[in-house]
């Protein structure tokens, strides 16, 4: 998935961590233990709609979680650098 956001130039980068993840069942009081991949991929507000969909198309789950947060600060040189790779 990272791979992919990358190559449309829809990030500068994504990071990828390994989690176990703990979730409700389909079924009354069923949990379910699974290991999946957390994502953590840097972008501009222009291009959450565009990586939701690549996930959304793409995801083994038909509902998978993607959510994302407000930075309001970082670095300039990352920021101008994000600007050269990153579509526009």
């Amino acid at each position: 998935m990272g791979t992919m956001i990358l190559k449309e130039r829809l990030a500068s980068c994504v990071n990828l961590w390994p989690i176990q993840s703990i979730y409700q069942g389909e079924k009354e009081g069923e949990l379910k233990s699974e290991l999946e991949a957390a994502l953590l991929i840097k972008t501009m507000e222009s291009r959450i709609a565009e990586i939701e969909d690549v996930i959304s198309k793409n995801h083994t789950y038909s509902v998978p979680y993607i959510g994302a947060i407000d930075i309001r600060r970082f670095n300039r040189p990352y920021r101008e650098w994000m600007t050269t790779v990153i579509k526009e």
